[in-house]
């Protein structure tokens, strides 16, 4: 399952989180590629002081767990600090699987991947995320401030960036729901909810969805 999610951030926060991030520096991304991904990896990867991460990590954490759209959609768990990368003349990632387990001081899986798009579309040519989603090719190139999650199992690039500069931030998240299919059956049943709720009221067909939705929670989230 992948969700985008429009409008995470909005125009002003966009422009905080960037005043931010210029308040660091980028270094070589293949600094901190793995083996692997070294052969794939060109790109530039954001380096701000311990003050400036954390700042990152509250702002976007927080822009994150009060969308709940993400939250019905992930379950987070725990949700990884923050990376911040540059692709620019030429730049880009090729196809690569995220690592299924990340983090430096807590070890944690990574079930699904999340990109935050920092820069405006129309400021630079290429860079589309590209997915090989169930042998069909997607691709993806979002407005400042809107968010794609897509799980951490699949096969992405980074198509090169021919003019301008792609700025976006990243994260994994590990659910409290580790299977992808179920965690497709939750949300599902959940927008089924809403959509009545909106449509008419709390109805016993609500409370039965309901009903559902949280029994399954209940049965599959892994605490």
């Amino acid at each position: 399952m992948i969700i985008t999610v429009d409008s995470l951030l909005t125009t002003e926060q966009v422009s905080a989180i960037n005043k931010l991030i210029d308040s660091g520096h980028f270094e070589d991304g293949q600094n901190t590629a793995g083996w692997h991904a070294k052969t794939v990896k060109q790109n530039r990867q954001w380096q701000g002081n311990q003050e400036q991460q954390d700042e990152l990590d509250h702002f976007l954490s927080i822009a994150l767990s009060q969308n709940t759209k993400f939250t019905t959609a992930s379950y987070p768990k725990h949700i990884q600090p923050f990376m911040v990368s540059e692709s620019r003349d030429g730049g880009h990632y090729g196809m690569h699987t995220d690592d299924a387990l990340m983090g430096k001081e807590g070890i944690a899986r990574s079930d699904l991947s999340c990109t935050i798009f920092l820069s405006d579309p129309k400021s630079y040519q290429g860079g589309e995320l590209h997915m090989d989603y169930f042998g069909q090719g997607l691709e993806f190139k979002l407005a400042a401030g809107d968010a794609i999650i897509y799980p951490s199992t699949t096969l992405h690039e980074v198509k090169p960036v021919t003019n301008g500069t792609r700025r976006v931030a990243l994260t994994w998240i590990e659910s409290y729901v580790r299977d992808a299919s179920k965690r497709e059956i939750l949300y599902d049943l959940d927008c089924a909810r809403r959509d009545v709720m909106q449509q008419q009221g709390k109805t016993e067909a609500f409370d039965k969805i309901t009903k559902s939705h949280a029994n399954l929670l209940r049965q599959w989230a892994d605490t």
